[in-house]
């Protein structure tokens, strides 16, 4: 166990246990966004390209603010992920992928049917018109295995894949 004392603004000092794996990914790049104000809050990453407004949604007894909320980040996050992973995947095997590939993200959340707290599910449907369902299939299914979002939910979450080609 390697543990880690970091500054965060404010002054307060946060310690943090990492358990160690076989091996530490070395980062090639790093997204930094600091949140304030939980979910009724803000979310501004360090070079201010991303600066949004968070709102808890009606359904988690929240108002339903104009804000986004966590769900809606991942899903966003998940998606724009899995077709990277896809164009990688694709290049890789040199398979033309359609020029209106597209993946609709759909984040669940709800309470952990473990006991305590909560939890998410994903449902991913994947739209690659003009392939064979195969050939879809296999890029799929190769694509979850070299995605960052896919590798970092495996055995954490339920994640549905669906195809339509």
């Amino acid at each position: 166990m390697i543990k880690k004392t970091q500054q965060i603004q404010g002054g307060y000092c946060v310690t943090v246990s990492i358990f160690k794996k076989e091996k530490i990914m070395q980062s090639i790049y790093q997204a930094t966004v600091l949140s304030t104000g939980g979910r009724d809050g803000r979310s501004v990453s360090n070079d201010e390209k991303l600066n949004v407004a968070l709102s808890t949604p009606k359904e988690l007894g929240g108002l339903g603010g104009e804000g986004t909320n966590p769900e809606q980040l991942f899903a966003a996050g998940y998606s724009a992920c899995f077709i990277g992973a896809l164009k990688f995947v694709a290049q890789q095997k040199k398979v033309k992928l359609p020029a209106d590939l597209s993946v609709n993200a759909t984040v669940g959340i709800g309470h952990n049917p473990q006991g305590i707290g909560f939890a998410i599910s994903t449902d991913l449907t994947v739209f690659l018109p003009g392939l064979s369902t195969q050939a879809a299939n296999e890029l799929i299914e190769e694509a979850h295995l070299v995605c960052p979002y896919s590798n970092a939910t495996r055995g954490n979450i339920n994640v549905t894949t669906q195809v339509t080609v």
